[in-house]
């Protein structure tokens, strides 16, 4: 579609005057093609310092709109007027500068996030039991003394599958709630209350005694891990500016690792006890966390967007205040205060009330192309395309290999490494995956798109693999082959948090509209949940010598899987560096091809003005907008609101101020 030259995408006046005289929402400034605020009668403009610049040009035909040439953003923004604050664009920052205008929005992003060490822990710490000598004794049956089984014990491959799938399953179910969970409570309220079930359910792993009761409380404990897994990146996604979003998602990645070194640490310290401590005391430690976290979080500030999802602008103000540095609380701040932050946070840095605006804006565009909040909407339209992007990029870390290849004690044990050697390999791995997260976030991320990333660590990894399998041809003649192997998974781990390990996690909370960014998380999450579950299944069969015995050779399965996502990834999956949320709604809506994301040119103000609706009607989308915003805020200020009267200023009056601030 022709926005330019389409007649719908051109409100007349009536647009304007059609809520009546004395209406807020009358005197709304439109927007014209070129993106700049046209106003009534005058023809000079000013910017937020109050320096007057001239109105655009009318057009050929006498209306308020011109066409000049579209300003163009490539996956490397350009520089942009530090004064170009409109409703529903974000200027151009640099890190610098977004760190030092949000750290609190960053210090909440941490905190929320460490909500995720308690699944990464509790990953490799199932994993790993089943090579436990004492695990073994306790929750296995005797099998006889082996090379293989040393202890003499061995956990059966059904209890093994059943074990360590069961977090999965119930993570599964936990995240389908988390869904619905929060457009209801909002982020901040589910994660408290998940946190403290958590600390209920350890109990019945802890005091398990047998293995069909800790299957169970493996069940239980993996439903508040959904929530964790599927509300930290979402809500990172939200409080963040864009060039902190992707540090900000993948930092997700990171407290998953922490969670996995510490396992490993504590694994490795209760290795040499004979007792039942040895694998209760690692247990026991997952309750520091929610001990840790519930305080904290109290006093963190729900997401604006979902604030604004709800019609509940006055509190998305508020809560945008205290992700912001040296911001007062208060909804009533004078429009002054913009300048003075201005010229601490840096001239690219938006107001609180430009941020808030350009929130709105960007709910208002999706609503018009009809994006829905419901799962079903996930699948509908334009939006069935970014649920299978962001569900294949999450899934990927399974399809990667990552059940046979991180973390591999149980493959080190089966092929004739020592325990002690198991254990300390296995420490070593994580502390490589620790190192990989920072290599990428300092040395990748920067400099390269998600896209190249994902698609290049994906076939290094396929080729490792590949490699492993092909050594296990030597493995009855070559002393060493088994070294080399097991060396071969610590440089596919170092490659998985190059990559796909932080990848999986930001670009699901990235490629989902904001309407339904919680929703597509959750399934994207489940879609690593169900290829977890299946590659748990499977894995156990490979590698038990009691089945399929396969070790080293299980590499090229998962080779083979590496490299069917590898070439997904290279046709279908685009480049979302620099681009904002609007730019990406605009992208996906015209379906634009994964590998011209980068270089399609798109124009800033373009999505700012009239879209066509799918019945064929036509709406100024930020004027309805606002007005349905108004409406809805208006119905629940009057049933909500106790004080005296004026006590609350109107959500229109304070938009529609907003907007007159803008134009004068």
């Amino acid at each position: 579609m022709d926005y330019h030259n389409s007649s719908r995408s051109r409100p007349d006046s009536a647009s304007r005057t059609s809520y009546g005289e004395g209406h807020p929402l009358a005197e709304l400034p439109l927007l014209a093609g070129d993106g700049e605020i046209v106003g009534d009668g005058d023809d000079r403009h000013s910017d937020h310092d109050g320096n007057d610049y001239p109105s655009p040009s009318a057009g050929e035909d006498g209306d308020a709109f011109t066409h000049p040439k579209p300003k163009w953003r490539h996956e490397k923004s350009t520089t942009r007027n530090p004064s170009d604050h409109r409703p529903g664009h974000e200027p151009q920052m640099t890190v610098r500068e977004a760190m030092r205008a949000y750290p609190m929005a960053i210090f909440w992003c941490l905190a929320v996030s460490m909500c995720i060490i308690m699944e990464g822990y509790d990953t490799i710490l199932i994993g790993n039991f089943f090579a436990f000598p004492q695990f073994q004794r306790k929750y296995g049956s005797f099998v006889g003394i082996t090379d293989q089984t040393r202890s003499g014990y061995q956990v059966s491959p059904f209890w093994m599958a059943m074990v360590g799938n069961a977090s999965g399953i119930g993570a599964f179910f936990g995240t389908l709630l988390t869904g619905h969970l929060v457009s209801i409570f909002g982020q901040k309220r589910v994660l408290i209350g998940a946190l403290v079930l958590l600390s209920l359910f350890i109990f019945i792993t802890f005091f398990a005694p047998n293995i069909g009761v800790l299957f169970a409380g493996q069940i239980l404990c993996g439903l508040p891990w959904g929530v964790f897994a599927t509300t930290a990146p979402a809500y990172s996604s939200e409080v963040l500016p864009t060039e902190l979003r992707v540090f900000g998602t993948s930092w997700t990645n990171m407290c998953f690792i922490i969670g996995q070194l510490i396992s490993a640490g504590v694994l490795r310290a209760c290795l040499e006890r004979e007792d039942q401590w040895a694998y209760r005391i690692p247990f026991s430690v997952q309750w520091i966390w929610p001990a840790v976290l519930v305080p904290v979080l109290c006093f963190a500030p729900e997401s604006p967007w979902h604030l604004v999802r709800v019609g509940r602008l006055e509190e998305a103000e508020v809560s945008l205040r205290k992700l912001r540095r040296g911001t007062s609380s208060s909804t009533t701040s004078s429009i002054r205060s913009s300048s003075a932050s201005a010229k601490v946070d840096g001239p690219n840095v938006p107001t609180v009330k430009q941020a808030l605006a350009a929130i709105t804006h960007t709910n208002a565009l999706e609503e018009d192309l009809s994006v829905g909040t419901s799962y079903y909407d996930c699948f509908r339209g334009f939006e069935l395309r970014r649920t299978e992007i962001a569900c294949v990029c999450f899934a990927g870390q399974v399809l990667s290999g990552a059940s046979f290849a991180y973390n591999a004690s149980y493959f080190f044990e089966q092929v004739g490494l020592a325990a002690e050697t198991t254990y300390s390999l296995n420490l070593g791995g994580t502390g490589l995956a620790f190192v990989g997260t920072l290599v990428n976030w300092f040395c990748l991320m920067p400099y390269f798109g998600r896209r190249k990333i994902y698609v290049a660590g994906m076939l290094a990894m396929a080729g490792e693999l590949f490699l492993i399998g092909i050594l296990n041809i030597f493995s009855t003649t070559i002393p060493f082959v088994a070294t080399v192997q097991a060396g071969l998974t610590l440089v596919w781990t170092f490659t998985f948090q190059l990559s796909v390990g932080q990848l999986g996690w930001a670009l699901p909370a990235e490629v989902g509209s904001t309407r339904l960014r919680q929703k597509t998380v959750c399934l994207a999450r489940n879609a690593y949940y169900i290829c977890s579950v299946v590659a748990g299944v499977l894995q156990p069969y490979f590698m038990n010598p009691e089945a399929l015995n396969l070790r080293g050779y299980t590499g090229f399965v998962w080779g083979t899987t590496a490299l069917v996502t590898c070439f997904w990834a290279y046709f279908r999956l685009p480049e979302t560096r620099g681009r904002s949320y609007e730019e990406l709604d605009v992208l996906f809506a015209r379906r634009v091809d994964a590998r011209k994301f980068a270089d399609t040119n798109v124009d800033d103000f373009e999505s700012s003005r009239a879209q066509r609706r799918p019945n064929g009607t036509s709406t100024s989308v930020f004027a309805d907008s606002i007005e349905m915003e108004s409406t809805n805020a208006r119905q629940r200020h009057s049933e909500e609101s106790a004080g005296p009267s004026g006590e609350r200023q109107s959500v229109e009056d304070d938009m529609a101020g907003l907007l007159a601030k803008e134009a004068d």
